[in-house]
Parts: structure tokens; C-alpha cells; sequence
């Protein structure tokens, strides 16, 4: 007697297709030859369920008083559809904790993309120059984050988010290479070249530790071989 098959779960079904197609449409254009042609979406909030794939940070976590939230904004007359990465920084320090010796930071990344048959979710950023974001910002000192299937788990690859024009919704490029190895929030020595191909998570911190709130806007995060309007990720109508 031989056991049934046991069927994929729909969700796994899904992805392993997904996770198939992209497979097949790279094959086909070749672009793992050559440069692509167009932009990479890696995350986007016009979607409203992308909200409960993603998940928020603070020292809250280890019994300070910061916060962070991370929800969804439906489009308006003046903005489009949008996550607000929003909430308050303190350097206070928990009483009952003496080994907390610092706090005052908040962020927000991808939770851990699920499985597939072809194994973990993982960006492949390989091919590509900059990692693309469209913002609005209040001005604060915002990191961007870059995990990846390192062999230190803690290890990021951070950048700072210069913006130009806070208030107002704008475009920030940034070269990937420019990328710092950091481990809780101190810079690497040696540094080493990220894993651009194994990317698992991308997200966003505030760590300057100057109390009060701050109030950032994403709209969507993507990569691109260049800086010009066809490599602009088009907004996204929502459904």
C-alpha cells in the first residue's frame, strides 16, 4: 500500500506558483544575464493586507516607554494609499530593569516571508543599483534596514533616509552599495559585502534618541537599475 500525496496548503500552493512564475518570467527575459528592464516591487501598501505582514519594534519591547504603529491610510485628495509609521520616542529607562542602559528608538520591518517548495522567500536584489522609496517625511534622522540570511541573525544593512523635502511625498534613492553592516546599531568592522541575492527583510528605524513624536509616511518600496521616470514604481489603484 502506498500513502496518499498529502495536498499543499493553498497559501503554499500560491506562493510556490508565484515563486514559479517569477522563476520562468526571469528565464525568459533573460534577465539574469543582463540588467532589468523595469522596477522590482518589494513592498507596497497600497494594498491594505500588507499591513499585518509587517510588524513594529521599540524599546518598549524590553520595558521602555517609546512606541511605534505602523496602519494603514486609505487615498485622499492629497495623498495616496499609504502606511503611517507613526508614535513617540523616550529615553526614559524602565525602573525595574537595570540592564537596560539604552533606549529612545522605534522601527517597523517585513515579518519573515512564508515557505515555499522552492524553500524561504528571499528578495534577490543581485541585479539591481538602488533601493527606491516613495515618502513623506517629518524630517527626523529615519534609518533604512536591510536583513539578510546572514550568518550573524543580528546583522543589519543600514542608510540613512535623506530626504529633501519633508512634508511632501518624494522619491529617495539609495545606492545599495552604500549599505553599512551594523549589529545593534554599531558599525562592523571589517565591513562585508550584503548577500544582495538572500535579502529576507526590509524596514525602517528612527534611533537619534530625541524625545517627542514622529510621524513618517510610506507609500512603497522597490528596486531599480536607475534613477529616471521608467524606473518609477507606478501607484497602485487600490481594489
Amino acid at each position: 500500500m502506498r500513502a496518499t500525496t498529502r495536498l499543499l496548503v493553498p497559501g503554499l500552493a500560491k506562493r510556490s506558483l508565484d515563486e514559479a512564475k517569477r522563476f520562468a518570467k526571469l528565464a525568459f527575459s533573460q534577465e539574469g544575464v543582463r540588467a532589468p528592464s523595469g522596477p522590482y516591487s518589494l513592498i507596497d501598501f497600497s494594498d491594505p493586507d500588507t499591513i499585518p505582514q509587517c510588524k513594529t519594534m521599540s524599546d518598549a519591547d524590553l520595558g521602555g516607554f517609546s512606541s511605534a504603529n505602523l496602519s494603514h491610510v486609505p487615498k485622499t485628495n492629497k495623498d495616496p494609499v499609504h502606511a503611517r509609521f507613526f508614535g513617540s520616542i523616550s529615553t526614559d529607562l524602565p525602573r525595574n530593569n537595570p540592564q537596560v542602559q539604552r533606549t529612545g528608538y522605534a522601527g517597523w520591518r517585513n515579518k519573515d516571508r512564508p515557505y515555499t517548495i522552492f524553500g524561504r522567500s528571499l528578495w534577490d536584489l543581485d541585479p539591481y543599483i538602488y533601493l527606491a522609496l516613495r515618502v513623506k517625511s517629518d524630517g527626523r534622522k529615519y534609518l533604512v534596514n536591510i536583513q539578510t540570511e546572514s550568518i550573524v541573525y543580528e546583522d543589519l544593512h543600514q542608510h540613512r533616509l535623506h530626504t529633501r523635502s519633508p512634508g511632501e511625498w518624494e522619491t529617495v534613492f539609495i545606492a545599495i552599495h552604500a549599505f553599512v553592516r551594523t549589529n545593534h546599531g554599531e558599525v562592523v568592522e571589517p565591513q562585508s559585502e550584503m548577500m544582495r541575492q538572500k535579502v529576507r527583510t526590509i524596514g525602517m528605524s528612527l534611533t537619534d534618541r530625541v524625545p517627542g513624536p514622529f510621524d513618517l509616511s510610506i507609500s512603497r518600496i522597490w528596486a531599480s537599475v536607475g534613477m529616471n521616470d521608467d524606473q518609477m514604481l507606478p501607484e497602485k489603484q487600490p481594489v
